[in-house]
């Protein structure tokens, strides 16, 4: 049985979604939002941040898609949402999501994953992700994105 990339499934989910995507393979490592602005020419802020947590109470994961010039607070994130966050090690990130550190999409993931988008996101025209890899991405625009994804729109900072 063939094993399909993390790219690939990020194109069929995307496709599953109703959201036409390109993902373009950088030379270069796009892991940080600082890499990834470099190698799409554009400002960090317009980088989607994916960050991966864990509900404390539910064990559920939380997937925060985050503006690259946002540090997100996590004690303000957690009483939005009503459920402390913990932050996981990088295999479990890759088990839970099935994407390294670095290259978690926004599209792609189990269906038991829950998704907030920064709401600072929507400041901009278009946006790029990580496509599945620490250096593929695709471009696309914020309600786009929020619509694939069925995120819910969250304040990530205090």
């Amino acid at each position: 049985m063939a094993t399909v990339s993390s790219t690939d499934r990020v194109r069929e989910a995307a496709s599953a979604a109703g959201l036409s995507i390109e993902i373009a393979e950088m030379p270069a490592s796009t892991r940080s939002a600082a890499d990834a602005a470099a190698a799409c020419g554009c400002s960090v802020a317009e980088i989607v941040k994916s960050l991966v947590f864990l509900s404390a109470t539910s064990d559920d994961v939380l997937l925060l898609l985050v503006a690259g010039d946002n540090r997100v607070d996590e004690e303000a994130v957690a009483a939005r949402i009503g459920e402390p966050l913990v932050r996981p090690n990088g295999r479990l990130v890759r088990e839970r999501t099935g994407f390294a550190i670095g290259g978690v999409s926004p599209l792609g993931h189990k269906p038991e994953t829950r998704i907030f988008i920064d709401e600072d996101l929507s400041r901009f025209e278009t946006v790029w992700a990580a496509a599945g890899t620490p250096n593929s991405v695709f471009r696309t625009t914020p309600d786009d994105l929020l619509h694939a994804t069925g995120a819910i729109r969250l304040k990530m900072t205090a």
